[in-house]
């Protein structure tokens, strides 16, 4: 039976995490570790010089792993300390939000978890959904709220089908990292493309508070390239965007330009 590993960034409380642990149980035995709290933003970070809780707890009946270190310790732990042998697959998510677009994708706790898979030699996926139109924060409390459950169920279920799809289809041979972003209402039949990933920035993150305080802010977007074929440009249409991610990755260099750098 296939061994698979959930973690998020959302923490226990994400609405997600308790039906995608159970839709995923289709697909293979689930154990679940996560964050105790909502590490978003947090990218790759992993606990150095402190000890990392890890405390058995159940979330709606269900058995959770939670720990009080960030998404990358929650993968790190699930991985090489629960189980009696190591899973056959990572699946991060379901985030709420968005990581599409470079400079999301590298700050997401959700794909840092996924990272940490890969670097354990264990293939990875990310689930992200959001909503393009509209107010995000008040989709954020709908999607939260008990009048939600819902529609996670069918979200969960939706992504356990594109999972298997994908595992048929072997992309995980072509990828190390996963990272799939898809409607709040997306369905088996929402149109999914193979993207690649938008070149994309974000402009002043902080704003002041008083003297030496600063908080975070709303983004402002910065496009740096053109956006077709990408992971934005499919939600935009209201697609399933698949994005298959190789790590780490040197930059081509020009002959002529290595030549003046080498001597």
């Amino acid at each position: 039976m296939t061994g698979i590993l959930l973690t998020n960034d959302d923490g226990a409380g994400s609405p997600a995490l308790v039906p995608f642990a159970r839709a995923l149980a289709d697909l293979g035995e689930v154990r679940v570790c996560v964050p105790d709290r909502e590490r978003s933003w947090i990218g790759k970070a992993i606990t150095r010089t402190e000890a990392v809780l890890l405390e058995e707890t159940t979330v709606d009946g269900h058995p959770v792993w939670t720990c009080s270190g960030y998404p990358a310790d929650a993968a790190q732990l699930g991985i090489h300390e629960l189980g009696d042998r190591l899973p056959d697959l990572v699946v991060s998510g379901i985030n709420l939000g968005f990581n599409h677009g470079a400079a999301f994708l590298m700050s997401s706790g959700t794909v840092g978890a996924a990272v940490e898979g890969w670097i354990s030699g264990i293939p990875a996926i990310a689930f992200s959904t959001g909503v393009w139109d509209g107010d995000w924060a008040d989709w954020r409390a709908r999607a939260e709220s008990p009048e939600a459950k819902a529609a996670w169920e069918e979200l969960a279920a939706t992504c356990v089908t594109i999972l298997r799809d994908l595992r048929e289809a072997d992309l995980f041979a072509h990828a190390d990292v996963i990272s799939v972003n898809l409607p709040f209402d997306a369905t088996p039949a929402t149109p999914r493309r193979v993207t690649d990933i938008a070149r994309v920035g974000y402009d002043r993150l902080f704003r002041a508070t008083g003297p030496g305080t600063y908080e975070h802010d709303f983004l402002t977007i910065t496009r740096w390239d053109e956006l077709a074929g990408t992971d934005v440009a499919v939600a935009g249409e209201g697609g399933v965007s698949i994005t298959p991610v190789r790590l780490p990755r040197a930059a081509a260099v020009p002959d002529e330009v290595r030549r003046r750098v080498e001597g």
